[in-house]
């Protein structure tokens, strides 16, 4: 089998084969380095990750829970394709939830969670300086995860990150051939209403964030590619 290079994560003494497969694999798909129509095999996963296929089954199992994967049968798996409308759906759902998430945040937020914020931003910056679109991409999900998982008790994340995996595999395969300069950055108005403690404002600016993206990375034909397997 030809190797295809997954994105590491750090593995601590402690985590499982299964949870180690599954954790990967998710980094993987949520950061774009499985394309949409990718297609995979338990024998091929395992390989590569030189684990044994019981871990890697479990693993994408769960990711199939979360609409990461499709399961085809015959032990084949496939990273789900993208149409526009799938992709116009899966955008308003980020917005829905986001600006929800976002509202919920917002009594919680600091200045001190503010300066980290937008620390973070000036990284992704010099990342997209620099055209390193992984780090690119894992900074801003840091930079929403760090607003969104304030509040002790919110629930929303989850279905976030499940919304995440599913852009995922097509934005990154858009952004890069996307010119960056097209893409707005929407981040310091998001900044500017947590200072300001504005709700409506960060909804408008969370909404700004995800729909300017959006606009530039929208599909115009399904993709499909084959993994080496």
């Amino acid at each position: 089998m030809q190797q295809t290079p997954l994105p590491p994560i750090d593995r601590t003494p402690a985590m499982t084969g299964q949870e180690y497969a599954y954790r990967r694999l998710r980094n993987a798909v949520m950061a774009g380095w499985l394309p949409p129509g990718a297609s995979l095999t338990i024998r091929g996963v395992a390989e590569l990750l030189d684990l044994s296929p019981t871990p890697i089954r479990e693993a994408l199992r769960r990711l199939s829970s979360e609409n990461a994967i499709e399961v085809l049968g015959n032990r084949r798996l496939r990273v789900p394709d993208m149409t526009p409308a799938r992709f116009e759906d899966l955008v308003a759902l980020r917005v829905a939830i986001e600006t929800h998430a976002g509202a919920r945040a917002l009594p919680h937020v600091s200045d001190v969670v503010i300066d980290e914020m937008a620390e973070t931003d000036a990284r992704i910056a010099a990342a997209r300086e620099a055209g390193d679109l992984d780090r690119v991409t894992a900074l801003n999900h840091a930079f929403h995860r760090r607003l969104y998982e304030l509040p002790p008790d919110q629930a929303s994340m989850p279905l976030i990150e499940s919304v995440w995996l599913q852009l995922g595999p097509f934005q990154r395969l858009a952004r890069e051939d996307v010119d960056a300069a097209r893409i707005q950055d929407a981040h310091p108005a998001i900044l500017s209403a947590l200072v300001s403690r504005d709700t409506d404002a960060l909804a408008a600016a969370i909404t700004h964030d995800i729909r300017s993206v959006a606009e530039v990375t929208a599909p115009r034909n399904a993709v499909a590619t084959t993994l080496p397997t």
